[in-house]
């Protein structure tokens, strides 16, 4: 998979490489979340590869370098990126999936909107599409004076494991990254797959919002929403990694015509 970008200008962090995995004719393109950086998605990927599915994991433009070079890109860019995966996919497979994690959730969904017909099913952790935080409102006002806050990542109950996320949050992408969830929330009646969606009951990040507005807010006539016990926002990292690999694959056994 190329790693090229128009606003690439820093080197890749090592564990913050897209990743991908020739193989049959189910294809899966997982997505990692704001700030954060291929590595939190990789392990499920490399799972999904050993059963012998079509595998990509795209580093979204910005991440995985430095945080004042996402400064420089939008929610275009990083839907583009997904966007232009899903293309790629399809060319090879008969049935695609999505993943994503946390703000990876919010642009599965779009691509589920904007292209029904090629995205087959979809499986969401932790997704943001909404947050309760009032002070959210001040984030466009704020990106105009002020580079940075202090960083979301790495919330992660199991020690030793690392997202390769920002220790800071670029504000210019956060205040494009709230235009996003607008856009997501205004068009989820679209969404039709298949959904799969895991929610940790204890997550620092997300609230319980983004799991309402998605199992309220969308069309697919299947959708089921499961509780992670014992983990934290990047669950995918986190103690319930496993359950997340071994219900997902069900998940896509049971819908996946082809082998």
């Amino acid at each position: 998979m190329s790693d090229s970008s128009p606003h690439a200008t820093s080197p890749v962090r090592p564990g913050a490489e897209p990743f991908f995995a020739p193989g049959g004719r189910v294809g899966v393109l997982l997505s990692h979340g704001f700030t954060g950086s291929p590595a939190s998605m990789v392990p499920w990927g490399r799972r999904l590869a050993e059963a012998g599915h079509t595998v990509a994991v795209p580093r979204l433009p910005g991440h995985g370098t430095t945080w004042q070079e996402m400064n420089t890109t939008t929610w275009r860019d990083w839907y583009g990126e997904l966007d232009t995966a899903l293309t790629d996919l399809r060319s090879q497979c008969e049935f695609v999936a999505v993943c994503g994690l946390s703000m990876g959730g919010a642009l599965a969904l779009r691509l589920a909107e904007q292209r029904p017909e090629e995205v087959d099913a979809l499986v969401l952790v932790n997704p943001a599409i909404a947050l309760q935080r009032r002070d959210l409102k001040l984030v466009p006002l704020l990106s105009r004076v002020l580079p940075s806050m202090p960083g979301v990542g790495n919330d992660i109950k199991l020690t030793g494991q690392d997202e390769v996320a920002y220790d800071r949050m670029p504000l210019k992408a956060m205040a494009s990254q709230l235009q996003l969830w607008r856009d997501v929330r205004e068009n989820l009646d679209r969404v039709t797959a298949p959904l799969l969606m895991f929610r940790s009951t204890e997550d620092h990040v997300v609230d319980a919002t983004t799991a309402g507005l998605v199992m309220k807010g969308v069309s697919s006539p299947e959708r089921e929403l499961v509780e992670l016990g014992d983990s934290y926002h990047v669950a995918t990292l986190d103690h319930d990694a496993e359950f997340i690999m071994e219900r997902s694959a069900q998940f896509l056994a049971d819908h996946a015509p082809v082998a």
